[in-house]
């Protein structure tokens, strides 16, 4: 997945009208907005896993058990990487999400 480094790791403070003008509902927009960092954050959570599993280790006992640098580096390039949120409302507000509306 590629992550953009433009996205602030901070907090701040949006202008929540602003950001509901695509959809005119501030529920709707919380919604689209809520499933897009669900579907990041378990993208990003199975990169790690892949990742993580080449250096998993089946070790009997604790004493068998070692750090490796490589898996610590790699846990914490994901910790710095921006939250699935902020990702999710970066694409947003850029009109990257494609929404579909369900009738019935």
């Amino acid at each position: 997945m590629e992550i953009k480094k433009s996205v602030p790791t901070n907090t701040i403070t949006r202008d929540v009208s602003k950001l509901c003008e695509p959809t005119g509902n501030v529920y709707e927009t919380t919604m689209i907005i809520a499933k897009r960092s669900n579907q990041i954050a378990a993208t990003l959570k199975q990169e790690l896993d892949q990742k993580l599993k080449e250096f998993s280790n089946f070790a009997d006992t604790l004493e068998e058990t070692f750090e490796n640098r490589e898996q610590i580096e790699i846990s914490r390039y994901y910790e710095k990487l921006p939250k699935p949120t902020l990702l999710a409302i970066a694409e947003f507000e850029e009109g990257n999400i494609n929404t579909r509306v369900a009738e019935g």
